[in-house]
């Protein structure tokens, strides 16, 4: 087969495979695909994206793949393009997001001769592809291509017994590289299915409808009241899912829930849940934490050294909840119990002992009152207006208010909304982040995809270098839908103040070097920045305006900025907590 037949044979087996969603690196060599791609886009459902920058094509299919609940495409030409989606692919393989990498290639004949751009792409991706394959049209026929190219989709979508993932199709094209005058009709490719994929981020779809925690209690195939009695508490990680809410609320357990898990909410949810766990060694705790059993994982719990303290605690028998393969660990190197069923979960937990639920809800209440008035309190303290708002205060805001999908980046201001945020009643947005392999980067191309993918209004809360690293992905001039950029600007990186870097920096002469290597100031003007992108710009005083402007009606892209001072983070985090112990001590 020529490099068009090829192309246009990949394309169609896509297609009818489920992809909806493909984005596209500029370059030559992959222009078979391009074109292909063009003769395809007429179809229903199926869309292209452009980006320039690789990095943020890969990011924004992750995006579209996590919006969609689809595997979604990017597409680069040869050389360090390829390269360039190693973060993206990395983070795929770490969060078991579904994943299709297509890279065009060299011919074989050009390998090794010192041809331009070409190097050896065959699995460079490694570990963190579930599979990898070079095609070459010269080995395969049209039939065998097809049948490899939907092997690949269904891989990246996960089997029963490996998990979902990114997979690397790498394609060997020869010149030509364009199609001829005479074969430029539209290619009729017949609409296949969407793949049966979990789909987490759809308005008319309500995650508590479709959840088994519930089923279970409908279906009356467990009786609660049979159950040993125990002081268990249920933990939800990133991506646990309602599931997790909804078992705590059928055993009658307290649930500390990682924003990302999208199970924070309910009268279980328990508020400020790692300043009660204590110190990161578990010290300093309520004494409620003492008396924990048995300890429920649902998902992947990944910011809080609290909870980790806990899962190692030699008196709390553990359990994780694994329905599926997963790829983030390797069981030999977990210590909990695995288990698949709920029902053979529920009997591990037990139901939660006289009064336990009741304690730990008093629990949060207290501590949810003393984080409102520790951050009063700073608030007040301060004699700057443009300092008023606190990164915690913000953080809070936009949790609460944000409607539609809220994405959130790593470092800090996830784990400000994970302390301070007050689990709502019901679920009012479906919360994202990386927490693949938990890095700043592609935040906001990330971002884009889930917005693409699911049309509805959606907030990003970042920190300033969350939002510089990714700043590239606002260039483009293709459409996009509604999407708030919150920053919180502390000009530099405030989470290492919280780690043992902050005390390594009041020893002598040590405040420089970790000011220079951790906290890495920048002098960056991000309303020059917004304007250089032609992007709406507001700089926010306070709460109220802060919560007008994501309360109102907005159309297109706006960056709405948020100064803070990054040498009291450290105070304002040592003020809630110590507000916190002292409701217990």
């Amino acid at each position: 087969m020529d490099s068009m037949l090829t192309a246009r044979t990949i394309v169609g087996t896509l297609q009818q495979a489920g992809v909806r969603h493909v984005v596209i690196g500029p370059g030559s060599r992959s222009a078979p695909m391009v074109y292909a791609l063009a003769e395809a886009s007429h179809l229903e459902g199926f869309k292209l994206y452009v980006r320039v920058d690789e990095r943020a094509a890969a990011h924004t299919a992750l995006g579209l793949s996590l919006g969609s609940g689809a595997p979604a495409a990017v597409l680069t030409t040869s050389g360090t393009a390829v390269g360039n989606l190693m973060p993206a692919v990395m983070e795929a393989a770490h969060a078991d997001v579904a994943l299709i990498a297509l890279t065009a290639d060299r011919p074989a004949e050009l390998q090794g001769t010192g041809a331009n751009q070409t190097t050896d792409q065959r699995n460079i991706f490694g570990v963190h592809a579930r599979a990898s394959v070079t095609i070459d049209s010269e080995d395969y026929d049209p039939a065998s291509l097809r049948a490899t190219v939907k092997a690949m989709v269904s891989l990246s979508t996960g089997t029963a017994s490996e998990p979902a993932g990114p997979v690397h199709l790498n394609l060997r094209f020869r010149e030509p590289l364009v199609p001829s005058p005479d074969s430029l009709a539209p290619t009729d490719f017949a609409t296949g299915p969407l793949p049966l994929v979990h789909r987490i981020a759809d308005e008319q779809w309500d995650p508590r409808d479709h959840d088994p925690g519930r089923a279970l209690i409908r279906q009356h195939t467990l009786d609660v009241s049979e159950l040993p009695e125990h002081h268990s508490v249920v933990i939800a990680g990133h991506t646990a899912g309602p599931v997790a809410a909804e078992f705590a609320h059928a055993l009658g357990l307290p649930l500390f829930a990682e924003p990302s898990s999208n199970a924070r909410y309910g009268r279980n949810a328990v508020a400020g849940y790692p300043l009660l766990l204590g110190t990161s060694s578990g010290q300093d705790a309520h004494p409620l934490a003492e008396h924990i059993s048995h300890a429920v994982i649902f998902g992947r719990p990944t910011l809080s050294r609290q909870i980790a303290a806990l899962l190692k605690r030699p008196d709390v028998k553990a359990a994780m909840y694994l329905p599926r393969p997963v790829g983030w660990f390797h069981r030999s190197r977990r210590r909990e119990t695995m288990i698949k069923e709920l029902p053979q979960l529920a009997r591990f937990a037990g139901q939660g002992a006289p009064g336990w639920l009741a304690a730990w809800q008093a629990a949060s209440n207290h501590a949810q009152a003393r984080i409102e008035s520790a951050l009063e309190q700073v608030a007040e303290d301060r004699h700057r207006e443009w300092s008023a708002l606190t990164a915690m205060r913000a953080a809070q805001v936009v949790a609460a208010t944000a409607r539609g999908n809220l994405v959130i980046g790593s470092s800090s201001v996830i784990r400000d909304i994970d302390i301070a945020w007050r689990p709502p009643f019901t679920p009012h947005s479906t919360i994202y982040a990386n927490r693949g392999l938990a890095g700043i980067d592609g935040t906001l191309s990330v971002a884009s995809g889930i917005v693409l993918a699911t049309d509805l209004r959606t907030v990003v809360l970042c920190g300033d270098l969350t939002f510089l690293y990714d700043s590239l992905a606002l260039g483009s001039l293709e459409t996009e839908p509604d999407l708030d950029i919150v920053v919180i600007n502390d000009t530099g990186g405030a989470i290492f103040a919280g780690l043992e870097h902050g005390q390594v920096a009041q020893y002598p002469g040590m405040s420089p070097v970790v000011e220079r290597f951790f906290g890495t100031p920048h002098r960056t003007d991000i309303s020059a920045l917004s304007q250089a992108f032609d992007i709406d710009y507001q700089l926010i005083n306070n709460e109220f305006q802060l919560m007008s402007l994501l309360a109102e009606p907005t159309t297109g892209r706006r960056v709405i900025e948020v100064r803070s001072d990054r040498e009291l983070r450290p105070s304002t985090r040592k003020a809630v907590q110590e507000a916190v112990r002292a409701s217990f001590v």
